[in-house]
């Protein structure tokens, strides 16, 4: 075999205070009185597997219980794979070694080849080595992604199952993209906003200095007419004919000329006198000029004020000073240039969406041909099955239900459809109450599957509960098949499927120094016709005499099916 289950070391778990299995290849049963403890394997491997572990599990006045495994794989690039992309130490020779302790007190802890790890590396290893099956674990088998997933196995669909999924990853990826893309630009409405700030910013041509300028043109030009009033009422106080400056300078430059023909001193005072007259003939004249200029700015005015206002507008709205605005300008254009690139990254994203779907359609649509044509080929092959376990006139039939959209396991989800009794309509297995016909069903799919499963270690616990008479020889014989081809443990009450078994181990309970203790020992010869008498219902001779002959007909059964 490619891969199995060498070893098994339990300490302290429950009745266990140690238990050392070297596990054989093939079908090995696992028998003992009810009660004796054979439960406490299944659960043993259950914990190594990832299944949480209460502290009550822990063997009474002991610290902790230990469980550890060696798997020898033949292969181990798929499990290396897995552990490398955990950080995990890497399978040795071949060899893969699990350990679990469980603590009463503090947190259990996990080891893979000796490194560290969490419960759902262990879960997620578990799936690829060991496929458990218990009288409540039939639960699976009713689960529509369960059934899918077989049928993608038997219909050897999981390399087309890998490549939608990888697809549909796609496509979420790139919806995930364009969410990011949009999410990070705000949306249409914030590029329409920049948009309009850049607009109504660059429009207004702004500059840094041009505030105090403008408002003092704005001022003097809304005080215009006060201007003009003012100006020309000093033109004419200094023009007035009865008492204008100009004329009482007028009237004392005659007086100094006298007094300069009476006094030659006196002409330097004229001479000043004169400049004075010249400086307000001067002054006259500019003062016409502002005034002639005022009335100019004044049909300015109404420019001016649009003017004040519109900066008055931005300041409120971007800044409160003109340089903060023209920065919200410069900043907003630079938004809009980097939210331009985001729109043709959004019309890329768009455009590998679109692939995207293009290609999850042709995958969805390429698996679900195979498992249409698969399905018809796996229902009749189960319902052969079926047959041989006593259901010789069930119907079996597959169903494909196209979703409304693709899903997890594809355009479709399968549907194991059963009808026990000749004459019924086939309904969802699930609606099966028997766990007898449940079981046989199970083992059924499993010998159907056997070739396509990649799964190295069956574990039935009891799976053969309710099954008697005629049906536990044929459960033996679909057990010991499947034991051809995989590492098959089961845990059976029945005679037929031990005696089947390639190997038998024997849980017995004993009392020891006054504590009670589960141990596991290998039946062969003589102890094992025993064990198989006391499973067909006593010691007696002729119990003796069918257990011989269930152990007779074992080796004939194998070489029929080799």
């Amino acid at each position: 075999m490619s891969a199995m289950l060498r070893s098994l070391r339990i300490r302290n778990l429950a009745l266990v205070e140690e238990l050392s299995w070297e596990l054989p290849d093939g079908f090995t049963a696992v028998t003992g009185e009810t009660g004796a403890g054979k439960s406490i394997i299944i659960g043993a491997l259950k914990f190594l597997l990832g299944e949480r572990a209460d502290r009550g599990v822990v063997r009474s006045g002991a610290p902790s219980a230990g469980i550890e495994a060696v798997f020898v794989l033949g292969d181990t690039s798929e499990i290396d794979s897995l552990l490398e992309e955990r950080g995990v130490d890497l399978c040795q020779d071949g060899e893969l070694i699990l350990k679990r302790s469980i603590a009463t007190e503090g947190s259990s802890r996990q080891f893979i080849n000796g490194s560290a790890c969490n419960l759902s590396l262990l879960k997620e290893l578990g799936t690829l080595l060991v496929d458990l099956h218990g009288p409540h674990d039939h639960q699976s088998l009713f689960s529509r992604h369960e059934q899918t997933l077989l049928l993608d196995r038997y219909t050897d669909a999981l390399a087309l199952r890998k490549s939608y999924l990888e697809c549909r990853m796609a496509v979420n990826q790139a919806r995930r993209e364009i969410e990011e893309l949009e999410n990070s630009s705000g949306g249409l409405d914030r590029i329409t906003r920049l948009q309009e700030e850049v607009e109504e910013i660059s429009s207004a041509k702004l500059s840094n200095d041009e505030e105090e300028s403008l408002n003092n043109r704005y001022k003097a030009a809304s005080n215009s007419r006060r201007l003009i009033e003012l100006s020309a009422a000093v033109v004419s106080r200094l023009e007035d004919e009865e008492r204008g400056a100009g004329l009482a300078v007028a009237e004392a430059a005659r007086l100094l000329r006298d007094l300069g023909r009476l006094d030659d001193r006196a002409s330097e005072y004229q001479e000043s006198l004169e400049k004075i007259m010249e400086g307000l003939d001067t002054l006259i004249s500019e003062l016409r000029d502002y005034a002639e200029e005022i009335e100019v700015d004044a049909g300015e005015l109404q420019l001016l004020e649009d003017r004040v206002n519109l900066i008055g507008t931005l300041r409120r709205k971007y800044g409160p000073s003109l340089p903060e605005v023209i920065a919200r300008g410069v900043e907003s254009a630079a938004q809009l240039e980097r939210l331009s690139s985001l729109s043709e990254l959004q019309e890329a994203a768009r455009k590998k969406l679109a692939t995207a779907v293009e290609q999850l359609t042709l995958s969805a649509a390429m698996l679900g041909e195979k498992r249409r044509k698969g399905a018809v080929q796996l229902a009749a092959t189960v319902a052969r099955e079926l047959a041989s376990l006593g259901f010789r006139q069930a119907g079996f039939e597959i169903s494909l239900e196209l979703q409304s959209e693709p899903g997890p396991d594809g355009a479709e989800l399968a549907e194991f459809l059963f009808a026990p009794n000749p004459g019924e309509p086939v309904q969802p297995l699930r609606a099966i109450a028997s766990s007898g016909e449940i079981s046989r069903v199970m083992l059924a799919l499993k010998t159907a599957l056997a070739e396509q499963d990649r799964i190295p270690l069956l574990v039935f616990d009891e799976i053969d509960a309710n099954v008697g008479g005629e049906i536990a020889s044929k459960v033996a014989d679909k057990m010991r098949q499947l034991g051809l081809r995989h590492q098959v443990l089961c845990i059976t009450h029945l005679p037929q499927v031990a005696a089947a078994a390639t190997s038998q181990f024997m849980v017995v309970k004993s009392v020891e120094k006054g504590r009670t203790e589960t141990t596991l020992n290998p039946v062969t010869g003589a102890e094992r016709i025993s064990e198989i008498a006391r499973m067909l219902g006593g010691v007696s001779e002729s119990a003796r005499a069918h257990a011989l002959s269930l152990l007779a007909e074992a080796p004939m059964v194998a070489s029929k099916e080799s």
